[in-house]
């Protein structure tokens, strides 16, 4: 296919600042013969300025339909509405965070435009897909952003400082959790001068969590799972976890949780009962509240109160910090896209997917699109 264009329109999601492509990234995919049309205003809540982009060889057009109506690769952040969806051209390419299973719309919008869906949550963790981990690099963000939302809502200091009137102790922070949103959370907390514990149910986070000035938190229990993720922990281990952990919260003064389990519900690790022992003026801050959270009284989007405990669940942390996390999300899918997004003789941008790589493979969405592409080789 000759002659690709590109299309970024603007997010539509409620709160959403971030932009699938930053001038930079724009740029790149210029020099690879792509057109690439972008609505403007785009990049505003980012900071990123519609000369920014045109400087980047983009061409602005006015609104959504104008941009996407002729692509054959949409990027974006958070999926289109179904109606957006069925504007696209028939057969285009589709990257970004997808999630097409959990809406039922969405799905059969990508399936009556034949749309080769990419959704960049179902990329392999592998060492050659780092430099396209989505998840890992807006985990990064969201975990520094959380630490500063907690550093806000503690009635205390994070650092021990000495002063006139006395020596202030630092603050006892936990953070649930040792993925790259938690091991963010660790350094940004010790950054900040707090005495920062890290709990994990995989013991082989002990080593990351030390490295980054960290006391590494063992209850234990152990739940190592597969491709780096824990997994779901027995009734058992769960019982001793929560009743060993429940004693050592009664001197914690901030939590902040970051455990995930992939597609399935945040599991609860912090208990009403828990809570409920916890000194007034503590504070959790809840990351895993776009999945459920992992406090039970965890209210997804909302700060509560419960007996002087103040449990924060914000939603898209990463949009906070837009400008690095447009960067880094852009570059991510920049480098995904350069999989299949090459310059032909002729100068121009072209699409060539090749369906034995299994990062395009293993990402697309149906599945049925590699299986129909294999059947067809085969005769």
């Amino acid at each position: 296919m000759a002659g690709i264009t590109i299309g970024v329109a603007s997010e539509t999601a409620s709160g959403e600042r971030r932009v699938a492509l930053t001038p930079e990234t724009c740029k790149k995919l210029v020099a690879r013969g792509a057109k690439v049309r972008v609505q403007r205003g785009a990049g505003s809540a980012s900071s990123f300025t519609d000369d920014a982009y045109v400087e980047a060889g983009a061409e602005l057009v006015a609104d959504a339909d104008a941009a996407l109506r002729e692509a054959n690769l949409v990027l974006c952040v958070q999926p289109p509405s179904p109606s957006t969806l069925m504007g696209l051209r028939d057969g285009a390419a589709l990257v970004g965070l997808l999630a097409p299973q959990a809406d039922a719309a969405r799905g059969e919008a990508i399936n009556a435009r034949h749309l080769l869906a990419f959704p960049l949550e179902r990329l392999p963790r592998t060492t050659r897909a780092q430099a396209m981990d989505v998840l890992s690099s807006q985990a990064g963000m969201a975990g520094y952003k959380a630490v500063l939302i907690a550093a806000q809502l503690a009635p205390r200091f994070f650092p021990m400082l000495t002063t006139a009137a006395g020596t202030i102790r630092p603050s006892k922070v936990l953070i649930v959790g040792a993925g790259v949103a938690g091991l963010q959370a660790i350094a940004t907390a010790k950054r900040l001068g707090a005495q920062v514990e890290g709990f994990d149910v995989r013991p082989e986070t002990r080593e990351q969590i030390e490295s980054l000035g960290g006391r590494f938190l063992d209850l234990g229990v152990s739940a190592a799972g597969e491709g780096g993720y824990a997994r779901a922990l027995t009734d058992e281990e769960r019982a001793e976890q929560q009743r060993r952990l429940a004693e050592h919260l009664k001197n914690v003064d901030v939590i902040v949780c970051t455990a995930a389990v992939p597609g399935r519900p945040a599991p609860k690790i912090i208990t009403a009962a828990m809570v409920a022992g916890m000194r007034p003026g503590s504070v959790i801050v809840d990351l895993a509240a776009e999945t459920g959270g992992n406090c039970e009284l965890t209210r997804p989007g909302e700060n509560t109160e419960s007996g002087g405990v103040v449990i924060a669940g914000p939603l898209n942390l990463a949009s906070m910090g837009a400008v690095h996390a447009s960067e880094m999300y852009a570059r991510n899918v920049f480098n995904f896209v350069s999989l299949f997004v090459t310059e032909a003789a002729s100068g121009e941008g072209r699409l060539a997917l090749d369906w034995d790589d299994e990062l395009l493979a293993k990402t697309v969405w149906p599945e049925r699109v590699v299986a129909a592409v294999a059947a067809t080789a085969a005769t």
